[in-house]
């Protein structure tokens, strides 16, 4: 059996699934998309089964400085979404999974899957309509309801040409039947981190060294900083912790919060602020283990269509996390449940500031929070029996066509 595990931003815990999925003996194509500005996985040839396939769809070159206008990454998206149906006509997988796809391409992937008659599996890690129906709102007061409609048209239509759709958090269920999506159909599996990937490290390793923090009480974010996200929380933090030269705030990202937070840095002379593209997946357990306690933030609107992979990642880590996510959030509610976080709401910046304050001086609760974080990670993140998941969505998938 040849599974297409389409993951379009090659993000860890997919790479995590493929590589698990394909030392159970299934034949793997992972395909994910170049140029995107997006933290990846370990997506080379090297350490994986042979059994495992890494493909590289085209992205246009210029998409990296076009991401953000509607119109150009509309073109974009179809011409990759082009590229996309010649690979699914050319490889005739037996089923297909799709994650973190924009609509227009994974409407072009959908109709292509109904043409072959080939199951397709929807991983809804985010509910695409809903956050571009609010860019666009934003952005284009007079066109923002239209382009809004347009953009739940190809989800909805999406949705319920998908032989099963799995959802990351049963809050994704409503929402999802919504826009047309059968319950019959529906899976829930949370998302995870690559546990054996990210080991616990110490502070002292060759990263902290060569960014001359070993010595530092570090507050550090890193992955995606955009338009769902407040990086003024950040900026508030480095500003309130100025004047102590023992404290540093690193920021591992790209884009218009990395690029804000530039700004904000020369503006307000935050010499204790330290931005940095994103780093190697195979340097992330050293750049972790630098930190003293862990950043997220995630806008309100954003919480009923979003919950933060990075959070997961965090728990890895055995560090505590600090956070500004409404407290409906699924993220969220891991952060309380299991004691791995201190949890504001986005808005409330005095309880930011507080939390974050007791974070720094107290050494004992930070260890507490970070072995909570740990123990829920290896609780909850071993691969193979999410796998075993998956596979079990897959021969439903392959058991339960759709009607023609």
């Amino acid at each position: 059996m040849l599974l297409l595990n389409h993951d379009y931003a090659g993000h860890p815990f997919q790479v995590d699934l493929s590589k698990a999925l394909a030392n159970s003996k299934l034949n793997i194509l992972h395909a994910f998309a170049g140029n995107l500005v997006t933290p990846r996985g370990d997506l080379s040839s090297t350490n994986r089964p042979t059994n495992l396939t890494f493909h590289e769809i085209p992205m246009d070159a210029h998409y990296r400085s076009n991401k953000y206008s509607f119109h150009r990454r509309f073109l974009m998206e179809r011409l990759y979404g082009k590229e996309l149906v010649n690979l699914i006509r050319r490889e005739k997988p037996d089923c297909i999974l799709s994650a973190n796809t924009p609509s227009e391409p994974q409407w072009m992937l959908t109709q292509s899957a109904r043409r072959l008659h080939i199951p397709l599996i929807t991983w809804v890690q985010d509910i695409y309509s809903h956050a571009v129906s609010r860019l666009a709102k934003k952005f284009f007061p007079l066109l923002g309801n239209l382009i809004g409609s347009y953009y739940r048209f190809l989800d909805s239509q999406c949705l319920r040409n998908s032989t099963a759709v799995i959802a990351i958090s049963e809050d994704f269920h409503a929402p999802l039947a919504q826009l047309g999506a059968n319950p019959k159909r529906f899976f829930t599996i949370p998302n995870w981190a690559p546990l054996e990937e990210l080991p616990v490290g110490l502070k002292l390793n060759p990263w902290s060294k060569a960014h001359g923090l070993e010595n530092k009480f570090v507050f550090l974010y890193s992955g995606t900083l955009a338009m769902k996200h407040n990086p003024d929380l950040i900026r508030s933090l480095a500003y309130k912790f100025k004047d102590d030269d023992t404290t540093r705030f690193v920021l591992i990202s790209e884009g218009p919060g990395a690029d804000y937070l530039s700004k904000a840095k020369q503006r307000e002379d935050l010499k204790n602020l330290i931005i940095l593209p994103y780093q190697p997946f195979s340097n992330m357990p050293d750049v972790l283990a630098s930190a003293d306690v862990l950043l997220a933030v995630l806008e309100r609107d954003a919480g009923i269509f979003s919950v933060p992979s990075k959070v997961m990642s965090y728990h890895c880590a055995a560090r505590p996390i600090l956070a500004a996510i409404p407290f409906a959030n699924q993220a969220a509610r891991y952060l309380q449940a299991n004691g791995s976080g201190l949890c504001v709401e986005p808005e409330d910046l005095d309880g930011w500031l507080a939390a974050a304050k007791s974070l720094h001086a107290s050494a004992d609760l930070r260890n507490r929070l970070g072995a909570s974080a740990r123990s829920f990670a290896e609780k909850n993140f071993a691969i193979r029996p999410i796998a075993a998941r998956f596979e079990e969505v897959f021969q439903f998938a392959l058991n339960n066509p759709l009607p023609n």
